[in-house]
């Protein structure tokens, strides 16, 4: 999968997921270009890419300002010349391991909200470039858990919300060589930490043990009986923004080792 001359921009960046998927891109010849809030965590991100030969920069976007962020797709489009993969990773402030019953209002609606927001902000953006150079590709990222997952807050119906957000894109955009896709990941070891955890759920204090055992259980809820590595799910996209998947678009690949079906 060569990403030669293609120009890969990458919202929350910084993430276990987003910082994979920055280095993968620059090793196959992508010029990435980092986007976040915080500059000091994006430019260890964009070091460790330029110390293996890969080109990356890096640009502080709020992406919940939809003109700071059309300002942004706008100087990838004229530092690269055009903007090829958009991939938007940015938090979405969930909530969960916490029954809908006794859930406030504001933790229910605030990832519905900000999760749908940044996503259309991020690939209108894109998109509008793409049209005029009649290809690319927009993917969102969630964790598929609209297919009924319990003590997960509002993460589901936004789940939802970006899925069907990215079928309708793809109708819209497919006459103009414009690809959209989701890609649904969950509970990638990696990316487990007592921090991580903490800031889904502030009760949710886990030491190490706790948390082997937590992917343990994971891992049986999971047709495949493991769980998805980090590379498994960075390779998947790279793949699904690769030319070797021309004829995938208006769907949501499954990347969760089957903890749904789809």
């Amino acid at each position: 999968m060569s990403f030669d001359a293609k120009n890969v921009v990458i919202y929350g960046a910084a993430g276990s997921i987003g910082s994979s998927a920055a280095e993968a891109y620059a090793r196959e010849g992508a010029r990435v270009f980092l986007a976040g809030r915080t500059r000091a965590t994006l430019e260890k991100v964009a070091q460790g890419i330029e110390a293996s030969g890969g080109r990356a920069e890096v640009d502080v976007v709020d992406v919940l300002d939809e003109q700071a962020v059309d300002a942004f797709a706008a100087s990838v489009v004229a530092r690269g010349g055009s903007l090829d993969v958009s991939l938007n990773l940015a938090s979405r402030g969930d909530v969960q391991g916490i029954p809908l019953a006794q859930m406030s209002v504001e933790d229910f609606v605030k990832p519905i909200t900000t999760g749908i927001t940044t996503t259309f902000i991020t690939a209108r953006a894109a998109a509008r470039h793409m049209i005029e150079q009649g290809s690319g590709v927009i993917l969102a990222l969630n964790s598929g858990s609209a297919n009924v997952s319990p003590m997960m807050g509002g993460t589901g119906p936004l789940d939802a919300a970006m899925d069907s957000f990215i079928r309708n894109l793809a109708l819209e955009l497919g006459p103009s060589g414009v690809r959209a896709l989701s890609i649904w990941v969950a509970a990638v070891p990696e990316t487990f930490t007592p921090e991580k955890l903490a800031a889904v759920n502030a009760e949710m204090q886990m030491d190490e043990a706790a948390i082997q055992g937590l992917l343990k259980q994971l891992a049986e809820m999971r047709m495949l009986r493991r769980n998805p590595t980090l590379e498994e799910v960075t390779r998947t996209i790279l793949f699904l923004t690769s030319d070797a998947a021309l004829g995938i678009t208006g769907t949501s690949v499954n990347v969760t080792g089957g903890m749904f079906a789809n």
